[in-house]
């Protein structure tokens, strides 16, 4: 018996085909313009702390210790007694030990630090260590001196805060807790918006639960670990109950406790879903359940997207009553297209009856959850980025180019999918054709599927029947899968009955014919070449979305292009750029004999740091001139530092060279120069240059 193929539909004309990809031309162009729009008209605004300024400046030299050290971020952050330390030269604490001063006003963060009275001349660290808004860990270091730079001990810890065995700890379990929502959210929406006969599938409930676990776990291990990754960076303090206490006393600790609990109402719902749910036979019962579920689960999975909203990027900077909202939208729409991709794959490959009508209808969801993708991260891109050169100068922008690159590769390998997908809705899968998948259909249908299937199974003749049934079941017969009714006059070694007659073997016998049948349909289905096809475009959109969400996992973690941005500004401002090496002439007379001559001085190369000073004195005959002592001096009277001295090495006749330096800050410096060219005979002559 040849069973005919289903239509599901006509098929696509190149008009069809033109249509989709002149609306993705248009959506592209769109897209583009607003981002255009977005960039090129971006404010000012910033959603990770960086320091701003302070006060003294990073390597300045002061003639006097000051009194305290101000510190001015980017944002609000939470301070804590010992975040801001001020070491002397031999790394002994410089300031008094107490909590940092709160010295904002409006929208300006300003903290300052006490220092000990009377301290010695010498250079001093300043280390901070901070949380951001965002939640994040920041700190840092810089240096000031007091009267001339000076030696230090001082030895800051390598890696940054955040960083260290327990910042890669705290890495994985984000990865692990974004990709435990993807499976939790997706694959739920999946069986529900998709493919409700999935709820009975044991690989898909097998995935959704592995989701939840996976969820509850790296939260948990990321409230563990979250004060030593925002303090002292040692595992043992994860199980310290004071930091444990400290950080349920925070927005992030308040955010993980929030999931926890709704990954209690979380577990609920998966118990119904794949319970009462996946049991259900009235189609009246069942629809209201959908309904009721639908609802349950897009407010659980709300929730949960918007434990991330409320500690992360999107809480702080810019407009965060619209940002957080846009947030849990764009995280929802992850959870549907890249969780339902996994779902699908799963299906395709674990389970023999997985009809076309559900791919087409995941087919619309992922383009839905695209749309609403490239809306919400266009805000968010401009939010977080705001102009071209940060997209491309910064770390954050970088990133943010990998991952609109790895989008643009999933939808392109999504664009042959649905081409495979358009080629299973025309022409039915092969498994139809010869009659094992004709009951499925029947059966997705309402129709008595299990009697095609019986009738499909008996057709097939016995050879193949045979092969199927030591597969299935290696304690049955080939003829007791085809014919129970011999097998009972042929094995048994008793009096021959009738197979009816003994429940527990007519239960063998009915478990060996699903069998059969269900390694018919599977086998036959996966040789069907669009079934094949699509399953390895799935494939492939799987593995790109593997390495799309640990982009976008570093990129919860780095800081945001706009404030990576404003900090530059700030240290230009502070400090203007060089204009490169600087050069000098001076003339001078001592009085004396040969005591007129010229200096040449090179300061290369010219800015804040550690510069090289060669100097050249040359007499009235343009020769080199040898004298018994040569004194330099550097003075800002703008900012009250110096004079700085600097004594210089004679290199040789007419020639004297110094190394590393230091030019605290840029400015409009006086330099002096001091000849002696007897006992008795010196001049100082200066000349005002302008240095970084």
């Amino acid at each position: 018996m040849t069973a005919t193929a289903p239509h599901f539909g006509p098929s696509p004309s190149a008009s069809a085909v033109r249509r989709p990809l002149a609306a993705a031309a248009l959506l592209v162009a769109l897209v583009g313009t607003v981002l255009a729009l977005l960039l090129g008209g971006a404010g000012p605004v910033s959603a990770h702390a960086a320091l701003t300024g302070s006060d003294p400046q990073d390597g300045a030299v002061v003639a006097t210790a000051p009194k305290e050290v101000t510190l001015t971020f980017s944002e609000q952050i939470a301070l804590g007694s010992d975040s801001i330390r001020i070491l002397d030269p031999d790394g002994k604490r410089a300031d008094t030990g107490t909590a940092p001063r709160d010295l904002g006003s409006g929208s300006l963060v300003k903290y300052g630090v006490r220092l000990h009275a009377g301290l010695p001349d010498g250079t001093y660290t300043v280390a901070w260590q901070a949380v951001s808004a965002d939640s994040h860990p920041v700190s840092g270091a810089f240096t000031f001196s007091v009267g001339a730079p000076s030696e230090t001990t001082v030895v800051l810890p390598a890696d940054q805060a955040g960083g260290g065995v327990v910042g890669v700890l705290y890495g994985i379990a984000r990865y692990a807790a974004y990709a435990g929502f993807v499976l939790l959210a997706g694959g739920s929406a999946f069986v529900l918006a998709c493919w409700r006969r999935g709820a009975g599938a044991r690989p898909l409930q097998r995935l959704v639960a592995h989701g939840w676990l996976t969820l509850t776990v790296s939260t948990l291990v990321m409230l563990l670990l979250r004060s030593p990754y925002t303090g002292s960076g040692k595992l043992a303090d994860a199980f310290d109950l004071d930091g444990l206490k400290a950080v349920l006393d925070t927005k992030p600790g308040a955010a993980l406790v929030s999931r926890l609990l709704l990954l209690g109402a979380s577990a609920l719902f998966v118990a119904v879903l794949f319970g009462a749910y996946a049991k259900r036979e009235d189609e009246r019962e069942k629809k209201d359940l959908t309904f009721g579920l639908a609802i349950g689960g897009t407010v659980i999975a709300a929730g949960i997207a918007g434990t991330w909203a409320l500690a992360e990027h999107a809480s702080a900077g810019l407009q965060p009553g619209i940002a957080m909202p846009v947030d849990v939208l764009h995280l929802l729409a992850v959870a549907a297209w890249l969780g339902g991709l996994v779902a699908l794959l799963v299906a395709l490959h674990r389970t023999p009856d997985l009809d076309a009508t559900a791919v087409r209808r995941f087919s619309r969801v992922a383009f839905g959850s695209v749309l609403v993708l490239t809306a919400t991260g266009i805000y968010q891109s401009w939010r977080q980025v705001g102009t071209w050169s940060a997209l491309t100068g910064t770390a954050y922008g970088q990133l943010l180019l990998v991952k609109v690159g790895l989008v643009g590769a999933l939808v392109a390998i999504a664009f042959f999918s649905r081409r495979w997908t358009a080629r299973l809705i025309t022409s039915g899968t092969k498994a139809d054709g010869t009659g094992a998948g004709a009951g499925a259909e029947e059966t997705e249908a309402g129709g008595a599927g299990a009697r095609s299937d019986e009738s499909a199974a008996d057709e097939s003749g016995a050879d193949e029947a045979g092969a199927d049934g030591a597969e299935a079941d290696k304690a049955g017969t080939v003829t007791a899968v085809e014919d129970s009714g011999p097998m009972a006059a042929t094995e048994g070694s008793g009096p021959a009955t009738d197979g009816a007659e003994d429940p527990v073997r007519a239960a063998q016998l009915a478990r060996q014919r699903a069998a059969v049948t269900t390694a018919r349909k599977k086998r036959i289905r996966d040789a069907a070449p669009e079934r094949s096809g699509l399953r390895r475009s799935v494939l492939a959109e799987v593995g790109v979305a593997v390495a799309l969400l640990a982009v976008t996992t570093v990129l919860t973690s780095t800081e945001p292009a706009r404030t990576e941005e404003e900090a530059r500004a700030a240290t230009r401002a502070e400090a203007p750029a060089s204009a490169g090496p600087v050069n000098l002439t001076l003339p001078f007379d001592t009085g004396g004999e040969k005591g007129k001559g010229t200096v040449r001085m090179d300061i290369d190369p010219g800015r804040t740091g550690a510069n090289e000073l060669h100097i050249w004195i040359d007499g009235t005959d343009k020769k080199p001139m040898d004298v018994p002592e040569l004194k330099i001096a550097f003075t800002l009277k703008s900012k009250d530092i110096g004079p700085l001295p600097v004594l210089p090495n004679r290199l040789a006749e007419g020639h004297w060279t110094a190394s590393g330096v230091q030019i605290p800050m840029a400015g409009d410096w006086k330099v002096s120069v001091t000849v002696r060219t007897s006992d008795i005979d010196q001049t100082t002559v200066d000349k005002n240059v302008k240095i970084g």
